[in-house]
């Protein structure tokens, strides 16, 4: 597998990604709600849960993954080391957040039915993540819309800041910056047909009929979907489709679409350079620019602010 000394994010990252983080950024009540979320939600909570509820991997916890993973973080230079846990969840699915602890968990689904290079794509996908600097906007967009939806104006002031608008873009990025993820797996993996195929398991793939799925059929429907964009109405249902027309906004685009994304990287200039060891090599980059408090007295600020919030939220209650 290559090996990235000292790749810098910004060498792999999808322009798509970088447009929408700048387009989000640039809209009103972004800055207030980094600085919110600074001030009210940090990463503890979220990885005492884990601790507590998953397994955290190691030499002697799944160690064969572990392996793995570590190849991973040397691959794309990420330091420190992120943690890892897996969860007792059937879903194929896993995720990436934290700003100071980055840590990523990963599903029993998966790994129950992914192979093993196909469960290092997975990991080299939620790195990329980490290595992009995506897990603190992700959090940022999670907190915010819970927050607006749950408390509205009487909580943090944010109830008239969360428009339709930053919503959107929350969205549209969240959806964007999966591009660069799947870029940074495939630079990992180095074999395009291995990513694929573990886009193709996750979106319907199957343990008992595994071997009635074709992988080129997969690259056929990718190509079968993006024809239907001669239709004009047809782009229309796609873009209701990701922003709520069916009850809810999504935050992946569509594994048909990844794939074409994927395929016209891996054919491209820019992806056989940084083969070749010929990429931008530079701290990684492309964060959200959010300061944050490292002191020690960190619990007892946290453990102040989930009281004042919980008395908020009874305060709301008893007006109902």
């Amino acid at each position: 597998m290559p090996i990235y000394t000292g790749i810098s994010s910004e060498a792999f990252r999808h322009p798509l990604d970088r447009q929408a983080e700048q387009a989000l950024r640039s809209l009103p009540g972004f800055d207030l709600i980094a600085r919110k979320f600074v001030e009210f939600i940090y990463e503890r909570p979220q990885l005492v849960y884990l601790m507590g509820n998953t397994i955290q991997v190691g030499p002697r916890q799944y160690s064969t993954i572990y392996q793995m993973f570590r190849e991973c973080v040397r691959d794309l230079d990420i330091y420190p080391e992120p943690t890892l846990f897996v969860l007792q969840n059937p879903q194929a699915n896993s995720y990436a957040l934290g700003q100071e602890n980055p840590y990523i968990v990963i599903n029993t689904g998966i790994l129950d039915l992914l192979d093993e290079v196909e469960i290092r794509a997975v990991l080299a996908h939620e790195l990329g993540h980490i290595k992009c600097g995506h897990t603190i906007l992700i959090q940022m967009a999670m907190w915010a819309m819970s927050a607006a939806s749950a408390l509205g104006e009487l909580t943090f002031g944010l109830g008239n800041v969360v428009t339709q608008a930053l919503i959107y873009a929350f969205f549209e990025w969240r959806r964007k910056a999966e591009l660069s993820a799947d870029r940074a797996a495939l630079l990992v993996i180095d074999d395009l047909n291995t990513v694929m195929s573990s886009m193709m398991k996750v979106s319907g793939g199957s343990i008992k009929y595994a071997n009635e799925c074709s992988l080129q059929e997969f690259i056929q429907q990718s190509e079968n979907y993006q024809a239907l964009d001669t239709d004009v109405l047809n782009q229309v249902y796609k873009f209701l489709m990701y922003n709520g027309a069916q009850g809810m906004m999504l935050s992946h685009p569509f594994a048909v679409e990844r794939l074409r994304y994927l395929r016209e990287w891996a054919v491209s200039a820019e992806y056989q350079q940084i083969r070749q060891g010929n990429y931008q090599r530079s701290p990684a980059s492309g964060s959200v620019n959010v300061s944050s408090e490292t002191a020690a007295n960190d619990a007892e600020k946290l453990r102040q602010q989930i009281e004042e919030l919980q008395r908020e939220i009874n305060r709301i209650k008893k007006q109902e």
